[in-house]
């Protein structure tokens, strides 16, 4: 017999109001290549009828679902069909995560543990005897391209060149940076203080800041990652309370995943920071529609850029504003792709029995973005730069990145004194 949180829970899925209309799984990028996988519908609300009755309806296929969300997105009845499906892998899967799935869970100690011998990390992935042993043994497919690690945390750098200079400013936000930019690729982060600094923003890193999460979760690692995730939340409260008017992202998926998985999948209380938490591009957008800042760009800059509609990005609806924003560059031609999933959904692409499902997936993707042509492409997710830079051949920039690039930081300044 089910528990009143267990029922709340539930309840707060929607899954009655399942039409059976299968939509979601037309939609579903893993229904259209992986017939071993039962479909959002089936897996979803059809499937948790019977696990109310008895948890043995619960099958391990379900560990095929990418959790892109693109099933709610389509649902026309609002029906949170991930959601009921992940939660679903959390309470009654038997898999119990292995030595290769905490290593890919556990992104801040890897990410420690590499930067402090970067050079000596990124040269030892890149070798072709070290890819054999990580697929042999540790089951990590050989044909995936790891990211490389920096020399110097961004944490380090803001502390040593940028932390002073934000006492000069008197509107402030605070940043959650995020493991990516942390360890992998801190210019982000600095591209992110530019701006916001060149817009009249001081930038306040959190107090304490952990992995959102998002691996923990999809690697049966959920209680570690409630745990980081009440971290988190305290430390947003506190920077809100402190006078930050939000705190911002320059990563779609961790943004997701704090704002919508905290609450409905760790059940984590969120109330309070959920609507001060967004993406940078969404902030940016607010203040330039309410006639708060404006953004002056230089004459000779000149890029062709394919946007990528990354999966949560399109579940919160949010591309809108990194396309506008990118759209108010004069030099930047810029092509909108056909929102399609690229495959490779955090660390399920990474994993030997995913790659070749996670490459097919991503196929449609990929052929768009050759047929383009472009210079770079631009998306908000750092998995997706990850898959379509390994497989295209295309550098990939966050739109953050590109509009600190194109900026006329001088002029800006003076138009938001």
């Amino acid at each position: 017999m089910l528990d009143h949180i267990q029922l709340k829970n539930i309840s707060a899925h929607a899954y009655e109001q399942c039409l059976k209309c299968s939509i979601c799984t037309v939609y579903c990028p893993v229904s259209a290549v992986e017939p071993n996988y039962p479909g959002p519908k089936h897996a979803g609300p059809d499937l948790l009828r019977y696990r109310l009755k008895d948890p043995d309806y619960f099958n391990e296929t379900l560990k095929l679902c990418l959790n892109c969300k693109r099933c709610e997105v389509a649902c026309p009845h609002g029906v949170k069909v991930g959601d009921i499906i992940q939660e679903a892998r959390i309470q009654y899967s038997h898999h119990s995560p292995s030595l290769r799935d905490r290593m890919l869970a556990n992104t801040d100690f890897v990410g420690s543990m590499a930067t402090m011998v970067a050079p000596l990390t990124n040269f030892f992935l890149g070798l072709k005897p070290a890819k054999y042993v990580l697929d042999r043994i540790m089951k990590i497919d050989e044909h995936r391209q790891f990211p490389a690690y920096s020399g110097q945390k961004f944490e380090t750098w803001f502390h040593r060149h940028a932390e002073n200079d934000q006492r000069n400013f008197h509107r402030f936000v605070g940043y959650f940076h995020g493991c990516y930019v942390n360890y992998n690729f801190p210019k982000l982060g600095q591209d992110f203080v530019k701006i916001m600094n060149a817009c009249g923003y001081g930038v306040h890193l959190l107090e304490k800041e952990k992995c959102c999460g998002v691996a923990l979760i999809a690697n049966g690692l959920s209680s570690q990652a409630k745990r980081q995730g009440e971290v988190n939340m305290a430390s947003m409260r506190k920077s809100i309370d402190e006078g930050n008017e939000a705190v911002l992202t320059t990563s779609s998926t961790c943004t997701f995943t704090m704002r919508d998985e905290y609450k409905d999948l760790l059940k984590i209380n969120n109330d309070g920071v959920r609507s001060h938490l967004m993406l940078a591009t969404r902030f940016l957008c607010q203040l330039i529609d309410e006639g708060k800042i404006k953004l002056a760009f230089r004459k000779d800059f000149h890029k062709k850029v394919a946007y990528h509609t990354a999966c949560h990005m399109e579940r919160m609806g949010w591309a809108v504003y990194s396309i506008r924003l990118l759209q108010m560059i004069p030099g930047l031609d810029l092509t909108v792709l056909e929102s399609q999933c690229c495959g490779i959904a955090g660390t399920y692409g990474f994993k030997k029995e995913n790659y070749e499902r996670s490459q097919k997936i991503g196929a449609p993707l990929f052929k768009q973005i050759k047929d383009v042509n472009p210079q770079c492409v631009a998306t908000d997710c750092e998995t997706c730069k990850w898959q379509i830079e390994m497989s295209t051949g295309y550098p990939v920039e966050n739109p953050i990145s590109l509009i600190a690039d194109a900026l006329d930081v001088e002029k800006t300044k003076e138009l938001n004194k």
